[in-house]
């Protein structure tokens, strides 16, 4: 029987489950969107439940239109969303109360207030991150003065944190497994990324114990089976890794310098920096790429907080587009912006900026400005905030960076890359599969299990599809950078201090 990799996928706002074969082909996709709650300005809550359910379904449906026996998949791969936190009954399985998700900023100040503290750069120095409510430390702190119980139950040994990689192989094994890896785990701030384990000290500044924690394992190893009731057969979980990770291998950006960017809810650029640190002088993270066998590569990565939902913003908020593609016939009506530059600092600014304050700020509208314009200079908002994260990458690293590999929805939108290619001076090129966060899990399980021999075995599977090279003369680009910049400065420090 010829054997399969399957890869659940649990994203922000759906999860998937994609079945791929030897040569890396889609072989079936299933797809179930799930709530998004939002409790208070600020907040955004998954339901734990919730987001387990959709992922047995997808599993199960990905199955069935594949026509295949579950005794057929080889293994399993699970990406996720980085960061959202859950925190669980082990003796119950049941969610002490929702997720917090990666988006959330209930706890920005406390985070200010530990930065008035001084952790800044003690927290940085262990963990690579700026020390910011993005991540899942100060929710997990938050999540335990506020669940009922939480305390009590963390005291009794009986509580246990995980991001959702956890959560899904805890119920994917019926409890017998509590891990993580160490691309989700280099994004708790909880986890030193140069000695590779829990960090007593960040520990302690939390208020978060050590048992509470999953067991960190590589990125490429089996951590358990499914139980049988689940999908018909007992599967080895093979591979994990945090999905801006997962994509970055699914790229095969596997040297040193090789940079993918994926174009989501927001953007995620990430640049493979090798078997050594790179600790950025330009508000950047330091993460781990992924762990195969023994060896950890580590990256670099600029977070935008909003690209792909700027385009949302403009059909749901606005209402000025009806579907998401019409953005691409609308900006492409007109030349250019029109002198409209749209910040989408709808949640604030991420890298390189981290300006929990900054707000979203549309400037240079005159009577003459149309939808047309507006749609431009949000399109054309993806590709400058990508543009001014690739600049802070090659001032850390000095290493010239001259071609970037995309994946993610957006990336769809060829108006979208040609200006990408224009404003970063270097080649975009989109792959033929564009699955590449789902892919990155299989390729991690399916090496696992010698399901492929080696990554230059899959090295030689990656495709293009279309390469996009800088057409726009280099003095308007600097014309536009220069305006795009006076235009963040704007947005900067908006609010005195958020509501949340």
């Amino acid at each position: 029987m010829e054997k399969y990799i399957l890869a659940l996928d649990q994203g922000t706002t759906s999860s998937r489950a994609i079945i791929f074969d030897h040569a890396g082909t889609v072989v079936a996709l299933a797809q179930q969107e799930f709530a998004q709650i939002y409790p208070q300005p600020g907040w955004v809550e998954h339901n734990p439940e919730e987001i387990w359910q959709s992922c047995v379904q997808v599993m199960q449906e990905a199955l069935q239109k594949a026509k295949l026996q579950a005794s057929q998949i080889a293994a399993i791969g699970i990406t996720n969303q980085r960061e959202t936190t859950i925190l669980w009954d082990k003796t119950t399985g049941e969610p002490l109360g929702n997720a917090i998700v990666w988006q959330d900023r209930r706890t920005a100040r406390a985070c200010d207030e530990l930065k008035q503290e001084g952790y800044t750069e003690f927290i940085q120095k262990k963990t690579g991150l700026i020390l910011d409510a993005y991540f899942s430390a100060s929710k997990a702190m938050w999540m335990l003065d506020n669940f009922p119980e939480a305390r009590r139950k963390q005291k009794q040994g009986s509580l246990a944190f995980g991001t959702i990689d956890s959560w899904l192989i805890w119920n994917m094994t019926e409890g017998e497994a509590h891990v993580s890896d160490v691309t989700n785990a280099s994004r708790t701030m909880l986890y030193n990324i140069h000695t590779l384990s829990w960090d007593q000290e960040l520990l302690d500044i939390f208020g978060i114990s050590r048992e509470m924690l999953p067991e960190v394992k590589s990125s490429s190893e089996i951590y358990g089976y499914t139980d049988e009731r689940l999908l018909g057969a007992k599967i080895p979980i093979a591979g994990l890794a945090g999905d801006q990770q997962a994509a970055l291998f699914g790229q095969m950006c596997i040297e040193p310098g090789m940079v993918k960017n994926t174009y989501g809810t927001g953007c995620f650029m990430v640049l493979n920096t090798g078997t050594q640190v790179v600790s950025s002088q330009h508000n950047l993270l330091s993460t781990i790429a992924w762990q195969v066998g023994d060896e950890v590569n580590y990256a670099l990565e600029g977070s935008i907080f909003v690209a792909g939902a700027v385009i949302q913003w403009l059909r749901d908020g606005l209402g000025i587009i009806p579907t998401a593609q019409a953005s691409e016939s609308l900006a492409s009506s007109v030349e250019d912006n029109g002198g409209v530059y749209f910040v989408p600092a709808l949640t604030g600014l991420g890298a390189p900026h981290w300006d929990q304050y900054a707000r979203g700020t549309m400037v240079g509208i005159t009577r003459g400005a149309t939808a047309a314009h507006l749609a431009r200079a949000a399109l054309e908002s993806i590709a400058l905030q990508t543009a001014d994260v690739l600049a802070a990458m090659q001032a850390d690293t000095g290493l010239p960076i001259q071609q970037l590999r995309v994946d993610g929805g957006a990336v769809a939108n060829n108006l979208l890359m040609q200006i990408q290619a224009d404003f970063l001076d270097a080649t975009v090129i989109r792959p033929k599969v564009l699955e590449t966060t789902a892919l990155g899990a299989a390729y991690l399980a399916g090496l696992a299990v010698g399901y492929w021999a080696s990554i230059d075995e899959i090295r030689q599977q990656w495709q293009v599809d279309q390469v996009f090279s800088p057409q726009l003369a280099t003095d308007k680009v600097s014309a536009i950078k220069t305006q795009w910049q006076k235009a963040v400065s704007k947005a900067k420090g908006w609010i005195d201090s958020p509501s949340f």
